[in-house]
């Protein structure tokens, strides 16, 4: 999956797969997590998001399944 750098403390990238709306998401200790079910909307509001980590706290874990890669 295509990833795109973001601008955070603690998130590398972020990549979004439509077909199977699976979230990706590379953090900066190489850490690689995958989030299943995610509306196209979050991943947008994701990356366009202030704080990226924050995001990620409040709308994504928690929220929907994952699992590290």
């Amino acid at each position: 999956m295509d990833r795109q750098s973001v601008t955070s403390s603690n998130v590398a990238s972020v990549g979004y797969d439509s077909d199977s709306s699976t979230l990706e998401v590379e953090f900066k200790d190489g850490s690689i997590y995958q989030y299943f079910d995610v509306p196209e909307a979050i991943y947008n509001g994701l990356i366009g998001a202030g704080s990226v980590g924050g995001f990620l706290a409040s709308q994504v874990k928690g929220t929907y399944r994952f699992s590290r890669i």
